[in-house]
């Protein structure tokens, strides 16, 4: 079609000789292109945002900031990604932009031929109309491959000061028991990660935020992730240390830490997340930054084949553990995969039935579809006992708290099929519903 050419993005260094040459190429006519120059990382972010549509962005492979989610920005854009390769990157490899979704690595000096054949492949020509064309890499395209093993996942979550973090530690050390579940992980996912205090571990790092940083240009083997793991050799489990501090969240990228949640999944056998309750994303919050802080509850939620919620008994317990379930079924997980768990139960039998009955007469309302009635999971009991002096020798905790969780866990894997897909509303992607503009803004490349 007249008036077709490749809208392409660039950065580099500036003393970059490819940054250059590329530009008075598409400036004599060499190329049919167009080459806007991007001088920073978040120059490169809001011009993908801006609506504006591209063929490619060629990035200098030494770049710091090229990683899974700039690469992961760029494909929802429906730009492709390639790299141009950089002698002083010696740290990265062909292998690893493949798992980036980098669709082509050039070589440092290359013809306008080279340039051309990886745009055909890969990249499509805009029209003056400036139309928005589709993923030139498809709905999955980039999409690094899942481990060819995956493992469970088990959330405990929980309002703060009702116990979820030791029943964590619980949950995990009564599944390390059954050697069918060996190995088991025992990861720190909450903002205010405590399962470093609960441990007396002297050392607070390495821990998640060393793993997401591992995963940002690559995927390490699972030797390498559990390397990242410290070994709890009395309850049987290794166990992943959670932020150093809550603001460090910050650090923590999305598509980063899906992927190390990936590795987690491939490198054990079951995976006990202890992460916050609160889901709150873009859809509900209308804020992509709490999404962002909330990502890692929001993965393992959304993964997770068993939920955990943990409550008190009480009104004010109660109240709050309800309000917990109502938050995980509206983030989409299904209710047969949650079990409420009720932390320093009294052993009298009426009292647990009256609480039995009272979460079923909270949760009726908000699982049951219109017209009928709910039957809310029973919860599992946990007596009170002597937890802290357990924590404080690094012994192995009762097991009248780690069996009755093992055994839940245990049942409802067995009763419910293995999740398939990602938790939560689809997000809508900018551009995906069309955009208003006043013309075409063209843009003059510099030689």
């Amino acid at each position: 079609m007249a008036g077709e050419r490749y809208v392409l993005l660039g950065l580099a260094p500036a003393r970059s000789s490819w940054f250059r040459v590329v530009a008075q190429w598409a400036n004599s006519g060499t190329i049919p292109a167009e080459f806007v120059k991007c001088l920073s990382v978040e120059e490169l972010r809001a011009r993908l945002a801006s609506g504006r549509p591209f063929s490619a962005a060629l990035l200098d492979s030494g770049l710091a900031g090229l990683d899974r989610d700039l690469v992961d920005t760029a494909r929802r854009a429906g730009c492709a990604v390639m790299a141009v390769a950089d002698h002083r990157a010696q740290n990265r490899n062909h292998a690893d932009w493949g798992l980036l979704g980098v669709a082509e690595v050039l070589p440092e000096y290359f013809d306008p031929k080279a340039l051309l054949a990886a745009l055909g492949a890969h990249a499509v020509m805009i029209s003056r109309a400036d139309a928005l064309p589709g993923d030139p890499m498809g709905a999955d395209g980039g999409a690094e491959p899942a481990p060819s093993s995956r493992g469970l996942v088990a959330m405990v979550c929980g309002p703060g000061g009702t116990g979820a973090s030791t029943a964590a530690i619980a949950l995990a050390q009564g599944l390390a028991v059954d050697p069918r579940h060996e190995p088991v992980l025992l990861a720190d996912l909450a903002l205010r990660a405590e399962q470093a205090m609960l441990h007396d571990a002297r050392d607070i790092m390495p821990g998640v935020q060393e793993l997401v940083e591992a995963h940002r240009t690559r995927r390490p083997p699972p030797g390498d992730v559990r390397a990242l793991a410290f070994e709890v050799d009395e309850r049987g489990y290794d166990l992943l240390l959670g932020l150093r501090r809550a603001q460090a969240w910050s650090s923590i990228r999305t598509r980063a830490f899906e992927a190390a949640f990936a590795s987690l999944r491939g490198a054990y056998r079951v995976v006990v997340a202890d992460a916050d309750a609160d889901l709150e994303g873009e859809e509900s919050g209308g804020s992509y930054e709490v999404e962002e802080r909330h990502v890692m509850a929001r993965t393992a939620a959304s993964q997770a084949d068993v939920v955990f919620a943990v409550g008190m008994a009480g009104m004010k317990g109660l109240h709050s553990l309800v309000r917990v379930l109502n938050d995980l079924r509206s983030f989409g997980v299904a209710p047969e995969r949650v079990v409420p768990v009720v932390n320093r139960a009294s052993k009298n039998p009426r009292a647990r039935a009256e609480i039995t009955a009272a979460l079923a007469a909270l949760t009726a309302s908000a699982t049951a579809p219109p017209g009928a009635r709910a039957s809310a999971p029973s919860p599992v009991f946990l007596p009170e006992r002597r937890v802290d002096e357990a924590l404080r020798l690094g012994s192995s905790l009762p097991d009248a708290l780690t069996q009755p969780l093992a055994g839940a866990f245990t049942a409802v894997v067995r009763r419910v099929p293995a999740v398939t897909s990602r938790g939560g509303p689809p997000r809508v992607q900018a551009g995906s519903l069309g955009f208003l503009g006043g013309g075409e803004h063209e843009e003059a490349a510099l030689g």
